[in-house]
């Protein structure tokens, strides 16, 4: 005899109602992260995506000198090209004047190598003086540069439609005509410079945030409840206030006839005359952003250290050690994980920082993230800036992996 089915109270199977149950529980679940995974996908994932493909997309110029190109594949580079090069180049600029497009090409070019907007411009309005045949001829009457070998050379490396390029530019160096990778003349190598100094400022600024905030952290943990909210307050005010008018305070206070420089010649550090310079240069990146990353270094650290019990400190020198020893070998390393979570987010808010190094470091004191903010602004170079922020985040990634391998992300405390 079959067993009896059990029906639930509205009168269908027990199994089938467990299921259909289930499976609305995963909708729902799936309907309340979505707008979040779509949040994600828009401002983050897209945007990253995009950049990633422009900063390797190459095929403008190939698309705008096709003719030109497929006549440059059986050219060497070694020396100047045939006829059927310069005619494809007459074609394709004649092409290019008619729809009156041709100015989308000089930027880039002028990218690849300086000197070719004014070759470009000056080509384009000698076009319609030009004959049948002799097209090498004509091209380097107009200007002499068609003659020399390294523009040509410049034009062929924008064939690809995909290329690293970018990247290798963003690291000083560049293909030369046999398509290796040397580095750019001495006096453009400055993006290493930049690199370098992005990182020892965020370096120092880390560090310099660590020995200000540890005691300021310590001090809010061990102070009566009244007291710490109270320094608490001094500590986040600045934290509320917009970093626009922070960065902006500075600049008053850093000037060379303000108020900090006005204290260094009243105490006789200095003559009025010979007043130092704090701003526009690295001392005023380094200060400005040491007091705005502050905050972001003292509440990891506070939230570690308010769950330091004072008794271990009182246990530790009971049983015979110093204050200094039993600091050391008891309390220090209790505060670690806020060490670990503080350096980590100081570090890499100040790898990417781009207001205050503008508006207070000057040119001495401005990081990658200017150059890509000019590069998006200013050159309108798209391509290059988006490899600089991609060799930028791949950097954070890279630091946030070692971090994880050294410490442990399990290990760091946010509060």
């Amino acid at each position: 005899m079959s067993q009896e089915q059990i029906l639930s109270s509205d009168g269908i199977p027990l199994e089938k109602s467990l299921k259909i149950a289930e499976r609305k529980n995963k909708i729902k679940a799936v309907l309340l992260v979505a707008p979040l995974f779509f949040f994600i996908l828009i401002v983050y994932v897209f945007p990253i995506g995009d950049m990633l493909f422009r900063s390797v997309d190459d095929r403008m110029i190939t698309k705008m000198l096709p003719k030109t190109f497929n006549a440059m594949e059986d050219w060497d580079g070694k020396d100047l090209p045939e006829e059927k090069v310069y005619k494809g180049l007459y074609d394709d600029l004649t092409h290019l004047k008619k729809n009156k497009i041709h100015g989308k090409i000089i930027a880039r070019l002028n990218y690849e190598k300086s000197g070719f907007s004014s070759l470009i411009k000056k080509t384009v309005r000698k076009l319609k003086k030009f004959e049948d045949g002799n097209y090498k001829e004509q091209f380097i009457k107009v200007h002499k540069r068609w003659g020399q070998n390294e523009y040509l050379v410049a034009l062929k490396n924008t064939s690809p439609n995909w290329s690293y390029a970018k990247y290798l530019k963003g690291m000083d160096r560049k293909f030369d005509q046999d398509r290796n990778i040397i580095q750019v003349e001495e006096d453009r190598r400055i993006h290493k410079i930049l690199w370098m100094r992005t990182l020892n400022v965020a370096f120092w600024v880390t560090i310099f945030c660590f020995v200000l905030a540890y005691p300021i952290s310590h001090l809010l943990a061990t102070l009566p409840m009244k007291y710490s909210n109270l320094l608490m307050i001094c500590v986040l005010l600045p934290f509320w206030t917009s970093l626009l008018v922070r960065t902006s305070s500075w600049m008053v206070l850093l000037q060379q006839q303000g108020p900090i420089n006005d204290l260094i010649v009243w105490i006789g550090l200095a003559t009025d005359e010979n007043r130092p310079e704090l701003m526009y240069n690295v001392i005023g990146t380094f200060v400005a952003m040491t007091q705005i990353l502050l905050p972001f270094m003292v509440l990891p650290l506070y939230s570690v250290m308010k769950t330091i019990s004072p008794s271990l400190m009182r246990a530790g020198k009971s049983l015979g050690g110093s204050p200094f020893t039993s600091f050391i070998k008891i309390y220090f390393p209790l505060t670690v994980p806020g060490i670990g979570a503080g350096s980590l987010l100081v570090f890499i808010l100040a790898i990417g920082y781009y207001i205050t190094p503008a508006l207070v470091g000057g040119a001495s004191g401005s990081l990658i993230s200017n150059t890509i903010a000019y590069h998006m602004k200013s050159s309108l170079d798209w391509a290059f800036a988006s490899a600089l922020g991609t060799m930028l985040l791949v950097g954070v990634l890279t630091i946030y992996w070692i971090y994880n391998k050294l410490v442990g992300i399990d290990n760091i405390k946010l509060g």
